[in-house]
Parts: C-alpha cells; sequence; structure tokens
C-alpha cells in the first residue's frame, strides 16, 4: 500500500507541474525568438562599431614616430591631451559651438513646429511647409556653406544691403571667416533635425487638451509651457541629440566659415591624421566619443525617450 501511495503521490506532483512546464514553454521560445531577432543588428554593431572603437581605443595607448606606430602601452597620448592648452581650448571651442547651436535651433524648431502643427490647420498645407523646410537638403553642404561667402562678406549682399539703408556706415566685418558665420552655418544645417522630431511630438497632441485649457482662462504662454512643453520633450530630447552630435562630430563648417580663424577637435584631429600621428589622434577621438556619450547620457536621464515612444 505504502509503494501505491507513493505512486499516487508522484502522479499528483507531475499533474501539477505539467501547466507550470507548458506554460514556460511559449516563454522560452518566445526569448530564443527574440534572441534571433535581435542577433543581425547586434552582429552588424559589433563588426562596423563595436570593432573599429575598440582598435581606436587600443591604437591610443600606442607610441609612434614619424614613419611608423609602436604597439606598446603608455599613457603619453592622454597625459599631453590633457597638459595641451590648445586642446583644451578646441574642446572648450566645439562646447561652445554645440550649446549655442542646440539653443537658437532649439528656440527655432519648437516655434516651427508649433505654426505647423497648431496654426495650420490644412494637412496639406502642413506637408507643403514642411516639405519647403527640407529645400535646403537638396543641394550639397559645400554649396550651401559657399552660398554663404557672397551673402555674408565685406561687400557682400547683406553690407551693401545695410550700408544703401543707412544703417551701417562701413561694412560689417564680423560676418564672414569669424564664428558668427560658423554659428550661422551649423543653424542653416541642422534646424530641421531639430524641427522634425519636435513636429513628430507635437503632432500627438490631443488639441482638446489645450482648447480645455484656454475655456478654464489659461493664456497661451501657460498653455505652451504646461502643456505643449511637457508633451513634446521627448521630441526636444531627440532634436537636440541629433543636433549635439552633429555639431560636435564637424570640422567642415568651422573649416569654411571661420576662414581658418577657429578651429575644433574634429579639425585637429585630422590634422594628426594627415601628420600620421594616428595613437594622439586616436586618444582625441576616444575622449571626444566619452564627451558626447556623457551630453547623451545626461539628456536621456532627464527624459526616458524609450518609455515616451512606447507610451
Amino acid at each position: 500500500m505504502a509503494i501505491i501511495e507513493q505512486a499516487a503521490d508522484e502522479l499528483q506532483a507531475l499533474a501539477a507541474s505539467g501547466p507550470a512546464v507548458r506554460e514556460a514553454a511559449p516563454e522560452d521560445s518566445g526569448e530564443a525568438a527574440s534572441w534571433f531577432q535581435t542577433a543581425p543588428m547586434v552582429i552588424v554593431l559589433a563588426l562596423f562599431f563595436g570593432l573599429p572603437m575598440l582598435v581606436v581605443l587600443v591604437v591610443s595607448f600606442f607610441d609612434f614616430d614619424r614613419t611608423d606606430i609602436i604597439p606598446t602601452f603608455i599613457l603619453d597620448n592622454y597625459v599631453e591631451l590633457f597638459r595641451s592648452e590648445v586642446t583644451l581650448r578646441l574642446y572648450a571651442s566645439s562646447l561652445k559651438f554645440a550649446f549655442i547651436v542646440w539653443a537658437v535651433t532649439l528656440v527655432l524648431g519648437f516655434n516651427i513646429a508649433y505654426f505647423l502643427v497648431f496654426h495650420v490647420r490644412s494637412l496639406l498645407w502642413q506637408i507643403g511647409l514642411f516639405l519647403v523646410c527640407t529645400v535646403p537638403f537638396l543641394t550639397s553642404n559645400v554649396i550651401r556653406m559657399i552660398s554663404w561667402i557672397p551673402f555674408l562678406g565685406r561687400n557682400g549682399i547683406f553690407n551693401q544691403a545695410l550700408e544703401g539703408a543707412g544703417i551701417v556706415n562701413q561694412p560689417l566685418e564680423f560676418l564672414l571667416f569669424s564664428d558668427f558665420a560658423v554659428i550661422v552655418a551649423y543653424v542653416h544645417l541642422f534646424t530641421l533635425f531639430m524641427v522634425v522630431p519636435i513636429f513628430n511630438s507635437m503632432a500627438r497632441i490631443d488639441k482638446s487638451l489645450l482648447e480645455a485649457a484656454r475655456d478654464a482662462g489659461a493664456g497661451r504662454f501657460r498653455v505652451v509651457a504646461e502643456i505643449v512643453l511637457p508633451l513634446s520633450r521627448t521630441g526636444i530630447a531627440l532634436g537636440s541629440i541629433f543636433v549635439i552630435t552633429l555639431v560636435m562630430g564637424d570640422s567642415f563648417v568651422v573649416r569654411t566659415m571661420s576662414g581658418g580663424q577657429s578651429a575644433s577637435v574634429v579639425s585637429a584631429l585630422q590634422n594628426e591624421v594627415a601628420g600620421l600621428q594616428y595613437p594622439p589622434a586616436a586618444a582625441s577621438a576616444v575622449i571626444m566619443v566619452i564627451i558626447v556619450t556623457l551630453m547623451v547620457a545626461g539628456i536621456l536621464r532627464l527624459v526616458d525617450v524609450r518609455k515616451e515612444l512606447a507610451g
């Protein structure tokens, strides 16, 4: 009898555990399927992003001479980088450009997106005006940069217009080949990268919320500050990431629009590569990646983009 009772107990235990096993099987298969789905992207990122960054990191600790790279482990490249006042000024210059361009493009992008979403009632007009914003992208960056030179130059169209109107007595020197020209060019190039994500966020806002706020007596500024701005933070975060990373990684605009009077970390890095100074260039690249990553992480810390998009 004891044997029969023991067998009955085992059968009951198996019957109780059976559904759990059957329920766990779909979860396991679903997890395996998700791994198979993400595996191609993981492999691509590992080969084309992770591996090159690993090579750059390793080379940044190498020594070098005029003609060759010496595979050894030294910290001189990083020590010289942080001790150099020129390098620190280059980083400060790049951060200055990034902050100013971010602020200007944020103001422009927010107002343009707000106008398109809440003031243009017709969807056809929204699409048409939105396409107008993309017209500059039909030409190359080189042509767009060169087009600013005859406009902002000493004898350019803008100076001639100011002199003709009697606003100034002599041409303004700071308009071209200066930090001002660099910022103008950056804003021209990157404002659309701020407009698009903010527009997408604002388009998801229920307009009845704004009408209810106005019916409750809220003014336009309060509606924008307490409703539109918080609900557009995902687009602001994405646009900020685009603009900051593009400005920090650019050298062409600085070289073209400053006339060699301004510089950035990337332009100095290119000069080091041209001089076959690969380890110092790799060290500068690593520091630049760390700075940009920290800036992006700070933005993502303020706004949970994935949660906002999923919601």
